[in-house]
């Protein structure tokens, strides 16, 4: 019992003092170290071992996505192509429809099979622009880029490549457009509320006084006359295209996380050729884009580490316990087992990951139809996952040089207390429909 109060204290804990400003490093640490004095793990083991090794596979595995990324990102913002970009994008939609634009542009990306953490860095510089001529707060581009690329596209939207769509087809037999009709309700009710809401706190915040203010990283251009120092938005357009373009076509041909770099290489490189000229200092540009990728990629592999030690302590099996013994309807079930798991990880994939595989068999076995234990499974892995202390919140977050304070309000509202609303809907139909 105090292993498992032990876990809850820990990420309340790590919850708190982050929005307390503190360093996610000393903070996963501080809360990692709760969860081994309560569970009686050995210090040395947990720490040098499992949080190491959380550490160590995710800055191992995502270290060159994570600069290249970055590094995209810079060479798009310093060559005006980000610019010329976001203002066309505001010719044909209007520069009111800043949060609407950017959240289609995430969501297309994400739907076309690009990597979230790539999404990121591709789509804030645009963003950053896109804020700045509509004079919305910076801090809700975060909210914007977590509804599109974190909400319906990673787990509703019928055919998406996003692995939460397709854990469950390896144990339910199902494919990537299982239950379509569930999928395209759920993805309409969390796109459609989710707008809906980051504008009115959008115009609240306007109303109050508040507007654009970058970052000291940001890199946003102030003079409106500066179209003859910009790329025409065809050529600014074109590495995007290059981008997605390769991912989409190496998708079958490559190991995933390969075809991103490559893409995402061949996108820098491009974008340097085409804009050689209009970069005031490529080198320095160079280096800022590798050297801005570092922190937001440790922070993140802190979380995973503490994440690590979390699930090798005797408590984390006791709430998978209790989560998969839930005695519900079983789609009920399966929406509180894979919240509860994907909370305690905070992670999606790690949660829909962990259900699947010790209970996802047994659920399937009562009946149900498959398709809509798969769509469930699926839109419940993307609640409770991105709690403060998830992975991908922090990434969002580092990146745009915000903290829990100032973004994870209006952030957490979209992707976690919508897409939970959108589950009740998905449950409701699959008792009903399916």
């Amino acid at each position: 019992m105090l292993g498992i109060i032990g876990v809850v204290v820990a990420i309340a804990v790590l919850i708190f003092i982050a929005y307390k400003g503190w360093g996610i490093i000393p903070a996963s640490l501080i809360s990692a170290l709760i969860v081994i004095l309560t569970n009686q793990a050995d210090i040395w083991t947990s720490l040098s071992v499992n949080y190491v090794n959380g550490l160590k596979y995710f800055a191992g595995t995502f270290f060159l996505i994570f600069v290249l990324g970055s590094l995209f990102g810079q060479v798009m913002g310093a060559s005006g192509s980000a610019k010329s970009i976001s203002l066309r994008l505001m010719t044909w939609f209007g520069k009111h429809r800043a949060i609407l634009i950017v959240t289609l542009s995430t969501a297309i990306l994400t739907y076309g099979g690009v990597n979230l953490f790539v999404c990121i860095f591709t789509i804030y510089p645009l963003a950053l622009v896109l804020f700045k001529e509509a004079g919305y707060p910076k801090r809700l581009i975060a909210a914007c880029v977590a509804l599109g690329g974190a909400t319906f596209t990673m787990t509703a939207m019928p055919g998406t490549p996003a692995i939460q769509n397709i854990i469950p087809t390896q144990v339910l037999g199902t494919t990537a457009t299982a239950a379509p009709l569930m999928g395209i309700a759920c993805s309409i009710f969390m796109l459609i509320t989710g707008v809906l809401y980051i504008q009115f706190q959008t115009n609240r915040a306007v109303s109050k006084g508040e507007n654009f203010v970058p970052g000291p990283r940001d890199t946003v251009t102030t003079e409106a006359d500066e179209g003859s120092k910009m790329p025409h938005w065809v050529l600014a357009f074109l590495p995007l295209v290059v981008v997605i373009g390769g991912i989409v076509a190496m998708r079958e041909k490559l190991d995933p996380l390969y075809g991103v770099n490559i893409a995402l290489t061949a996108g820098v490189i491009l974008t340097y050729a085409l804009n050689w000229k209009r970069i005031e200092n490529p080198l320095k540009t160079l280096n800022e884009g590798c050297g801005n990728s570092l922190m937001p990629l440790i922070n993140t592999a802190a979380i995973v580490g503490f994440g690590f030690v979390v699930q090798h302590v005797p408590a984390f099996q006791a709430f998978v316990k209790f989560a998969l013994g839930l005695q519900f309807n079983p789609l009920i079930a399966e929406s509180f087992a894979v919240n509860i798991i994907a909370g305690i990880t905070g992670s999606s994939s790690g949660g829909l990951s962990i259900f699947m595989q010790t209970m996802g068999q047994s659920f399937l076995a009562t009946g149900i139809n498959p398709e809509a234990l798969h769509r469930v499974a699926s839109i419940a892995s993307g609640g409770l996952d991105s709690l403060p202390h998830s992975g991908a919140v922090i990434t969002v977050l580092m990146v745009m040089g915000l903290t829990h304070k100032e973004a994870y309000k209006d952030l957490g509202f979209v992707t976690v207390i919508i897409p939970i609303g959108a589950l009740v809907i998905a449950v409701l139909m699959g008792i009903f429909l399916y």
